[in-house]
């Protein structure tokens, strides 16, 4: 729920108070101020007057800025877009409202159950943030009589904009409609009275992640890192198949349901979580500076935001470093726009060369090259762990429809694409294609694709209408695949591009179309495979694609055609 705007510290110092509830179950046992190396406390005293040390005092503060970086700096705040948000409230100043505060005019009826205390008995607060805070409670009657649960509390008073108040709606929403996952946390219900919101959710005894990294003298093993990576990712996937991006996934927003060593991770905090169908971007800017990703900055971006800061934490996780630092925030913002993380340095070159693929997957800062939660499953770094389950993958959808309406000549390149992909690569298809429920004979129909997502459905997918897009890929008209052809329509080109093998694989894959799909072809031909209007300047740029000596297609053709035509490319001759 909370932003900040970014306020420059003449100190220094990066201003890491944390403007928001750190979801519904802060321990208080484990409210304390960070030690660990590449977190900076806040520099000002709090806010709030006898009220116990936030357990997240240490965490990175969200931004809301003014246009796509680099002009002129990335952490010039805009302060008609925070207002427009979140009324005039300033950035780490108190925000539980006084008595004498005014009512802002909007209808703040949230058709809630207004039965709380009928239900609950609330406890003594355990943390609070910018815009609300948290307290423990325990369940009064019912089948869970005498349960501990968490309840965020959030005043009216400080919902100021029709903003401010759909985010506290959409995140209710989001809430109920995430449903049957083991790694998020549970919700049991939404509140209100003339004053607040209240909503109530598990409560997580364990602390955060943050704590364990710090008991652990800031850092994991490999195999202790992998444990908690696969329950990140797990739950990351279940949360992208539904259409919902987190953006603002960090170690403060996972905690563990209790302090045994082997308790669950639960993820927290769906304050500034959205949601967004396969096919469409995401403008808003939100999120924790050291976890933002580039493409946020950019103010275009989908549920890939999300795996960048999965290996911002996987990073921190193996190291006990931050990838990007600064002593500011523009700095931290120019870091992760420009700078690269170090992985020449201890601990990276005493840890497995899957390790440093893995998160060097992650932190790509182009987001096509990036994996996906269930591909980072799939890494042979996290392969076979404990029986990990791969979930289905939204980009398998999105990658056929494209293969579907690709050239025939594509679909030839693309084939001759996939007769190089190594075991590994193979086996994450080769589980996506299962989950696809192929019949006996070995095909899937465009059907299976709409029945596979219906077995893993929730609310959530109908308010991200994510419902809607896989009805449209599923009524697409194609004859059944094979696995043969289903690896061809699911390669992902960018992120094979992403690999350090991705020449040999394109020089194989060329070799492969030498022999079995090339042949000559004239500039008009090719301008109607790709679809393009017969304009001089795409003309003069698909010259390029064929070689003169026999009018076949060039190597240089073959991978661009691999993508599929660029605009951008076309628009120039």
């Amino acid at each position: 729920m909370g932003l900040c705007n970014g306020k420059h510290i003449e100190n220094s110092q990066t201003q890491v108070q944390n403007p928001v509830p750190q979801g519904p179950m802060v321990n208080s046992e484990t409210s304390k101020a960070s030690n660990f190396p590449f977190y900076s406390p806040s520099p000002l005293p709090s806010a709030f007057k006898n009220s116990p040390a936030n357990s997240s005092v240490s965490s990175t503060p969200l931004r809301i800025l003014k246009r796509p970086f680099p002009p002129p700096s990335p952490a010039k705040h805009i302060k008609a877009l925070l207002a427009r948000r979140h009324g005039p409230v300033k950035p780490n100043e108190a925000s539980i409202p006084e008595e004498n505060e005014e009512e802002v005019g909007l209808d703040k009826n949230f058709g809630f159950s207004k039965q709380l205390l009928t239900k609950y008995e609330l406890g003594e607060e355990v943390g609070r943030g910018h815009f609300g805070y948290t307290c423990s409670g325990k369940v009064k009657k019912g089948e869970l009589k005498g349960q501990d649960v968490a309840v965020k509390v959030i005043p009216k008073l400080k919902m100021t904009t029709e903003i401010a108040i759909e985010d506290v709606r959409r995140e209710v929403k989001i809430l109920r409609g995430l449903t049957g996952h083991k790694n998020l946390v549970q919700f049991y219900g939404a509140f209100e009275d003339d004053g607040n919101v209240y909503i109530v959710m598990e409560l997580c005894k364990g602390g955060e992640l943050l704590d364990r990294i710090l008991s652990r003298g800031g850092k994991y093993s490999e195999e202790d890192a992998k444990a908690v990576m696969v329950q990140i990712l797990s739950v990351a996937a279940f949360c992208h198949l539904q259409g919902v991006v987190h953006r603002d996934l960090k170690p403060e927003n996972f905690l563990f349901s209790s302090k045994d060593d082997e308790s669950p991770l639960k993820l927290i905090d769906f304050g500034l979580s959205d949601f967004v169908k396969p096919d469409e971007r995401l403008n808003d800017i939100v999120g924790s500076a050291y976890y933002v990703a580039p493409e946020v900055l950019h103010r275009s971006y989908g549920t890939e935001a999300d795996m960048w800061s999965i290996g911002v934490i996987a990073y921190i996780l193996l190291c006990g470093t931050r990838p990007f630092w600064a002593r500011t925030e523009s700095g931290i913002f120019r870091a992760v726009m420009k700078a690269e993380p170090s992985f020449e340095e201890a601990p990276w070159p005493s840890l497995s060369s899957d390790a440093r693929d893995f998160v060097k997957r992650l932190v790509n800062k182009d987001y096509r090259k990036r994996l996906t939660a269930a591909q980072a499953l799939c890494h042979p770094w996290l392969a076979n762990y404990q029986d990990t389950k791969i979930p289905l993958d939204m980009i398998i959808y999105k990658l056929v429809k494209a293969y579907i309406c690709s050239s025939s000549l594509r679909k030839l390149a693309l084939a001759a694409l996939a007769n190089t992909l190594t075991v590994v690569q193979l086996a994450y298809l080769q589980d996506q294609f299962t989950l696809l429920g192929p019949n006996k004979s070995g095909f899937i129909s465009m059907q299976n694709f709409k029945i596979a997502l219906m077995r893993n459905f929730t609310e959530a997918m109908k308010d991200s209408r994510v419902l809607d897009y896989v009805g449209m890929v599923s009524s697409l008209r194609y004859r059944k695949f094979d696995f043969e052809e289903f690896c061809a329509a699911a390669i992902s080109i960018y992120q094979l591009e992403g690999m350090d093998s991705w020449e040999q694989h394109a020089r194989c894959a060329y070799e492969l179309f030498e022999k079995d799909g090339n042949r000559p072809i004239v500039i008009e031909e090719l301008a109607s495979e790709l679809a393009l209007s017969p304009s001089v300047p795409v003309h003069v740029v698909l010259q390029d694609w064929i070689r003169q000596s026999d009018g076949k297609l060039s190597f240089l053709g073959f991978v661009r055609l691999l993508h599929g035509p660029s605009s951008r490319s076309l628009q120039k001759p």
